[in-house]
């Protein structure tokens, strides 16, 4: 018999007893064992902190999403292999491909999240904050990695995204990780983690496996730590009460089990597109892992005079389901993960049946395609009925989680919207509508409940990722019964790993500590043009200043033709009264444009193209006569690991640098003064950052 391993403190290791008994959940059959018997949790913790955190921190965020895109390349080199044991947990192929694939895309994700981020092992966040008159006292916040060990407790229905989503986010901030899955699904779990150590991909210490019980871990927590916790409400309560995690304030992320809903607008009737939809939408969030999601749909929100319309055809597309073995031709759903739960889903089931009525499904008729349902964790859709759901709230409060949901009437759309927050917090909300009004009505109304709402009609449906899937780049939790906690959401998810830290100082010594220029820094002045200078040469704070264009007429009225752009206040004097300006002023971009002009170097060199503009301000006017310079710094240089094809098919190395684009007013006194216009002297009048992308030496 198979005895699945724990991966701690860089080792394999077999737990000291048998363990529990893990089964196939389609014939029934023993898979393996599980146990963590022996292990000692303090000092798998004391390990992670001690190496895996300093290999981890010692890398860039660029590197450490290089890391991740290996790793998501090798794994997905072996999904064959996850595939075939996918099948023991009851996961059909399309069940197994939103578990593996879903979970390996979520590290592509991550890896292609170091473009937002320095190439430090650091990073800052927000804006400069001015903290003097003079701008020689600035503030900052930076964001270094904790230095603790994420703990993540991990569901059953995903054994490989649960894992993955998580770890992702974790190891891109700099954070090593010990995995808990749900012992019943853990053999592949254990698997993954096994291609994931082989490869040596990871530095040491940055994962370890817990295959059996971890009960005592979070008695050895410290406040760097970051504890995260997928399953059920009332478990993640008891974690989180934990006494440990309050006496060291330890960041603890909840993301629990819901009643998540889906609406049908009052606009739909059952010739419209959005009928279909709404019907192919439950289905599939009833069937996909047999109903065992946190996201699925637990209650059917429909208005009153569709009830029976939806009812019918609900029963028609359930009836074409076929339960059984995922590896028979034509079966759609597969079984739930195990025995005990199947024992659970079937007692909140009759539950349930006290307050509402069964209207689809029999847990005792039904047919099982290629096995044996007395073996097998098998059990058909139910679909109940709920005629007052405002009185009968079980359906509120109960969750069956396998392939239950209950439909319940509404009259209009607010009380949709309260029927909705019944649920006490949800992850996830949608409403299928064609009406932009009442979906604007709903989102209002229902977003304090609900950590996502989809709105879904015939426009987005080819191409919605589905009631049922959070998306790396959106957050992914809910408030309330949801567990009040956030996973992924893009960069969002990566600060939960991060300490943010308020900086104070010169604008010389915060540039020096980010190694991004901050404005009134000290700068850097060379006798070479900066556009004359490769990649690796050129210096964070160093400044080009260039000669003064003064503003003519003629520059605005041909700048005026030039464009199309001929906006009164630029050209038509006699317009003016009752606005701010005291005379026709030149173009914005007009500025920008011959800003430019002064500050690139025309000849052929490393420079190889302008990347594009950020924060482009235009602060004061400037009226003919008036003459202006450019002071032009290197603010922030940013690696770059995709090389730039040229014309002749040669791949050429580069990077992108950010450059400040500070357009000064340099008047003569007498011309300021014709304008009122004296306390402009040496004041910025426009502002901007321009990206250039510029060629390395190598």
């Amino acid at each position: 018999m198979n005895q699945l391993q724990n991966y701690a403190c860089g080792q394999w290791v077999a737990g000291a007893d048998k363990g529990t008994e893990l089964y196939n959940a389609i014939n029934g059959d023993i898979v393996a064992t599980a146990s963590s018997k022996g292990l000692d949790f303090k000092r798998m913790l004391e390990y992670a902190r001690k190496v895996g955190g300093p290999n981890l921190r010692r890398l860039t965020f660029h590197q450490r999403g290089m890391m991740l895109k290996a790793l998501a390349t090798h794994l997905l080199s072996k999904k064959d292999g996850f595939y075939k044991i996918s099948w023991a947990t009851g996961a059909t192929k399309a069940d197994s491909w939103v578990d593996i694939e879903g979970g390996i895309g979520n590290l592509f994700t991550y890896a292609s999240l170091r473009r937002q981020f320095p190439n430090e092992t650091f990073c800052y966040d927000g804006d400069v904050a001015r903290l003097s008159k003079n701008n020689t006292f600035i503030g900052h916040h930076i964001c270094v990695p904790k230095e603790g060990v994420a703990i993540h407790i991990n569901a059953f229905n995903f054994p490989v995204w649960g894992m993955l989503e998580k770890i992702a986010v974790n190891l891109f901030a700099g954070v090593p990780s010990i995995v808990k899955p749900a012992t019943l699904t853990s053999f592949l779990t254990e698997a993954v983690v096994k291609e994931i150590v082989a490869s040596n991909i990871l530095p040491e210490g940055s994962l370890q496996l817990i295959c059996g019980s971890a009960n005592g871990i979070l008695d050895h927590v410290i406040n760097q730590d970051v504890v995260t916790f997928t399953g059920s409400a009332s478990t993640g309560k008891m974690l989180k009460s934990h006494p440990r995690l309050l006496e060291e304030s330890v960041h603890f992320n909840m993301e629990a089990d819901s009643l998540n809903c889906i609406v049908l607008g009052t606009d739909v009737t059952p010739s419209m597109p959005e009928f279909d939809i709404f019907i192919k939408e439950v289905v599939r969030e009833i069937t996909t892992k047999a109903g065992q999601k946190c996201t699925a749909v637990r209650r059917i929100i429909v208005p009153q005079n569709l009830v029976e319309d939806v009812q019918i055809a609900l029963g028609k597309r359930l009836a074409s389901n076929i339960i059984g073995d995922p590896n028979v031709e034509g079966v759609r759903m597969g079984s739930l993960a195990g025995k005990s739960q199947l024992i659970e889903v079937k007692e909140k089931v009759e539950i349930l049946s006290k307050t509402q009525k069964m209207i689809i499904g029999d847990f005792e008729n039904f047919e099982v395609k290629g096995a044996d349902k007395q073996k097998g964790c098998f059990m058909p859709p139910i679909i109940f009925l709920n005629e007052n759901p405002f009185v009968n709230t079980d359906c509120h409060e109960v969750e069956a989680f396998g392939p239950v949901s209950t439909i319940m009437p509404y009259q209009t759309i607010e009380d949709a919207i309260e029927l909705s927050k019944l649920g006490k917090g949800s992850l996830v909300s949608s409403i299928v509508t064609a009406n932009e009004t009442i979906a604007r009505k709903y989102v209002i109304g229902a977003a304090c409940m609900h950590g996502r709402i989809l709105v879904l009609n015939n426009d987005c449906a080819k191409e919605s990722t589905g009631h049922g899937s959070p998306m790396p780049m959106l957050v992914h939790g809910g408030p309330g019964r949801a567990g009040g906690g956030e996973e992924m959401g893009g960069k969002r998810g990566v600060f939960h790993y991060l300490q943010r830290t308020a900086i104070q100082g010169s604008p010389s010594m915060i540039t020096s500590i980010l190694n991004n220029y901050q404005v009134g820094a000290k700068q850097i002045i060379k006798d070479v043009h900066p556009f004359r200078q490769y990649f690796e040469d050129l210096e964070v704070g160093e400044t080009t200043i260039t000669p003064s264009h003064t503003v003519t007429e003629e520059d605005i009225v041909n700048f005026a033709n030039l464009s199309g752009d001929k906006f009164y206040a630029h050209l038509q004097p006699d317009a003016l009264e009752g606005t701010i300006f005291k005379r026709t002023v030149a173009h914005g971009y007009f500025v920008l444009s011959k800003a430019a002009g002064l500050f690139v170097d025309p000849a052929k060199g490393p420079v190889l193209l302008n990347y594009g503009i950020d924060e482009c301000r235009f602060t004061r006017p400037i009226y003919p006569g008036m003459s202006f310079k450019v002071q032009f710094t290197c603010k922030e240089k940013i690696e770059n690991d995709k090389p730039l094809k040229a014309a002749n098919g040669e791949e050429v190395s580069v990077g992108i640098v950010k450059w400040v684009v500070d357009i000064v007013d340099c008047s003569d006194n007498s011309i300021l003064e014709k304008f009122d216009a004296i306390d402009q002297a040496g004041q910025t009048v426009g502002i901007a950052t321009i990206l250039t992308m510029v060629k390395k030496k190598h």
